[in-house]
């Protein structure tokens, strides 16, 4: 037998606020159709005054946990993927495993940026796989409406906050594909890229910063490199893109996730598309489309997925998993 890591519970939360592109108007040079045609963002939700990173992850780790019937402490371990903790430490993990209530596990953060939450669960899958945990809750969370400069039209309309959250379970499986749970991750960074997308903030400069990037250089990457690190854990463990059920790519823009996907060869009607409702929640992104496209009744047991996400660093990796 071969122990897997899978998917037992799914969920997400998003901040009351909805925020339309047309509010954008009111400030900058911009409009609802020029934010369309260059992401295809139509809203996003903005996290309330006093609302943290940690509220976020807490909620959709309740709703997780829900869906898989169990307690918060029957779960081993708490790993958050976050570039916007509530603090510099302690770590969001721990405010989280403090918020749901678990008493007996260890949690940390993870960060790897739009990246973070496939480094995330590729981490609780090795701890699964080696025998440290038997549950891990998996979050992806992000408040990136605290770190934006609200005077460029080309970063700030963008991004949006929210969370989402899975309960990873060790099961026993075959040691072939059909097996459910986690079949193959890749994980890759070159730091040569930093100056492409960062924040110029943090403990040198005793300030947050707001968040830079140089978008056509990101574009160029970003649609190379996804399609390469999805290929590369498909041939990890011998299948192709005909075997992919479901495509679950970070949710950065609609031209990057159209472009990945014809790269891949894989049709628009086999991915999971919802930028259009929540804009680019960086770790959270893929967490909540998974979560909204099980709650769509789109993916099902059985079905083979890829996520595949790049972000600051530059990051990037893929997973594929049987759901």
């Amino acid at each position: 037998m071969t122990r897997r890591a899978v998917v037992r519970g799914v969920g997400h939360y998003l901040p009351d606020r909805i925020v339309p592109n047309s509010e954008f108007e009111k400030t900058l040079d911009t409009t609802d159709e020029w934010i369309k045609a260059r992401s295809g963002i139509e809203r996003r939700h903005f996290a309330a005054t006093g609302q943290g990173t940690s509220d976020l992850a807490a909620q959709a780790a309740k709703n997780a946990l829900a869906m898989a019937g169990i307690d918060a402490n029957d779960v081993d371990a708490i790993v958050v993927a976050t570039s916007t903790a509530d603090n510099t430490f302690p770590s969001a993990a721990t405010m989280v495993q403090h918020k749901i209530g678990n008493t007996q596990g260890f949690a940390f953060d993870i960060q790897a940026v739009c990246a973070g939450f496939i480094y995330a669960l590729t981490n609780a899958n090795a701890l699964i796989l080696s025998g440290q945990a038997d549950r891990v809750l998996v979050i992806g969370a992000e408040t990136f409406s605290r770190i934006m400069d609200w005077t460029d039209r080309s970063t700030c309309v963008l991004f949006g906050d929210g969370a989402g959250a899975l309960v990873l379970e060790c099961a026993d499986g075959d040691g072939t594909t059909d097996d459910r749970g986690i079949l193959a991750t890749d994980l890759n960074s070159d730091g040569s890229y930093r100056d492409l997308l960062y924040v110029d903030g943090g403990v040198a400069t005793q300030n947050t910063g707001v968040l830079k990037m140089q978008g056509k250089e990101v574009f160029r990457h970003a649609v190379e490199k996804l399609a390469q690190t999805a290929d590369t854990a498909l041939e990890k463990v011998g299948l192709n893109a005909e075997d992919v059920a479901w495509v679950v790519p970070h949710q950065a823009n609609i031209r990057i996730i159209q472009s990945t996907a014809k790269k891949l060869q894989i049709g628009m009607d086999r991915v999971i598309v919802t930028v259009q409702d929540h804009g680019n929640t960086s770790a959270a992104s893929i967490p909540l489309a998974l979560s909204v496209g099980v709650a769509e009744g789109k993916i099902k047991q059985g079905d083979l997925i890829v996520s595949e996400a790049i972000g600051g660093g530059l990051a990037w990796g893929a997973v594929v998993l049987r759901w």
